[in-house]
């Protein structure tokens, strides 16, 4: 079974975890609904979903680990101070402390990265799947994976500087769709950005999984 609707997955989720929370805040508050309430109910719904696929997949993975956390904890802080541009802010210093944590583990021998960056180098195909698993541990291999881990934590952790900055000097209502265009327009470049330093990990997948296939036909 392959992968390749990888990035139109990922797009697809994405545009669950923008469009529905932004729509709730927008429906609730043209209700009458206070802007606290609405973005702090606009925040079940992703948080929810989080949650839901923990029980359902069994399994733990480090970057929705800690997103999951950053929520859990910012949502709690936010209701106890009770400020709407708390509730903004959260997010941005979610993924903000989501990106030191993609920082500093591409220094460490598992770099959080490397685990969503193999569907998409991979295409979930056997040949390419094996080839992955030969190269994992080489040098150059793994230097590849770890630029492109760099790139994102980097990425992450100045586009939440930059929504912090907004949430607190910006009027709220503004914030609550430019906030969801700055996070937008930033994952866009910096998937831009980490994909080219991932390129030659993939090439690398992508040959080794040729080679594999011509000295199969040659036997």
């Amino acid at each position: 079974m392959t992968n390749d609707n990888a990035p139109a997955s990922l797009l697809k989720t994405l545009a669950v975890e923008i469009a529905v929370p932004t729509g709730v805040y927008y429906g609730l508050h043209s209700l009458g609904v206070s802007v606290f309430l609405s973005l702090a109910l606009s925040g079940v719904f992703p948080l929810a979903r989080t949650l839901f696929q923990f029980a359902k997949n069994r399994t733990i993975n480090g970057l929705a680990l800690v997103v999951l956390v950053t929520n859990v904890v910012g949502m709690l802080l936010t209701f106890v101070a009770g400020d709407a541009r708390m509730m903004i802010a959260k997010d941005s210093i979610g993924s903000g402390f989501t990106g030191i944590v993609i920082l500093i583990s591409a220094f460490t021998a598992q770099p959080i990265m490397t685990k969503a960056l193999r569907p998409f180098l991979t295409h979930g195909k056997a040949d390419h799947e094996a080839a992955w698993e030969r190269l994992s541990g080489g040098r150059r291999f793994e230097s590849a994976l770890r630029r492109a881990s760099f790139i994102w934590g980097i990425g992450f952790v100045l586009e939440s500087a930059a929504r912090v900055v907004g949430a607190f000097t910006l009027p709220v209502e503004t914030m609550v769709w430019l906030s969801t265009v700055l996070f937008i327009g930033s994952f866009a470049v910096i998937m831009v950005v980490a994909g080219i330093a991932a390129k030659t990990a993939g090439e690398m997948v992508a040959n080794e999984a040729a080679q594999d296939t011509r000295e199969l036909v040659a036997a």
